[in-house]
């Protein structure tokens, strides 16, 4: 697969200096340094660490569509909505793959079920990760918040496991389940990383 610039992406839809796209560059650096980590940590030669700092970069790129003021977007849909916005813009751009981790990296991924029984303004299939890199970008994303200027500080993995039992049990597993698999020798979140 062919390199891209997720840079040169990001400015076709965010003007180079505004402050979302401040926001977005520097959350998608902190999610992709993670993620990479994360990779260099387990050591899959498997792993595809262009895409996954492209995808990381680009993951977050449909917010602008939501109407979110707090982050300077205004546009008309919900903010659960940035995932599925975000897979659409990518895949005019041939970029399939990077468009289904826009897709799928929000919360730790969403069933139908979930969509469904939360009444979510989403399409009824599955958008959970599937992939190792997709998983590393849902996983990497959590720890960083897009509120606020300054650097991204790493939230401790208990206060992210806090906040995923808001929406049950089953979300709180699935990031604990990553966390033993991609922390395991690590040090603790909020100390490094």
């Amino acid at each position: 697969m062919k390199a891209i610039d997720p840079t040169t992406i990001i400015h076709a839809y965010y003007p180079a200096g505004s402050a979302v796209c401040d926001l977005l560059v520097r959350h998608g650096e902190a999610v992709a340094a993670k993620a990479l980590a994360v990779a260099d940590h387990l050591g899959d030669p498997a792993v595809d660490r262009n895409f996954l700092y492209e995808a990381a970069m680009l993951h977050d790129i449909g917010i602008f569509l939501t109407d979110t003021p707090s982050l300077g977007c205004h546009g008309d849909h919900p903010y659960i909505c940035h995932g599925t916005l975000g897979r659409e813009l990518l895949e005019r751009h041939g970029l399939e793959r990077h468009a289904l981790v826009c897709e799928r990296h929000v919360g730790v991924g969403l069933s139908v079920d979930d969509i469904r029984s939360q009444k979510l303004p989403l399409p009824l299939r599955d958008m959970q990760p599937r992939t190792t890199e997709e998983e590393m970008i849902c996983y990497a994303d959590k720890f960083y918040s897009k509120k606020g200027p300054g650097e991204q500080t790493a939230r401790p993995i208990d206060a992210i496991v806090a906040m995923l039992r808001r929406y049950g049990e089953a979300p709180a597993r699935r990031f604990q389940t990553w966390a033993r698999r991609f922390e395991n020798g690590f040090p603790p979140q909020g100390q490094a990383g």
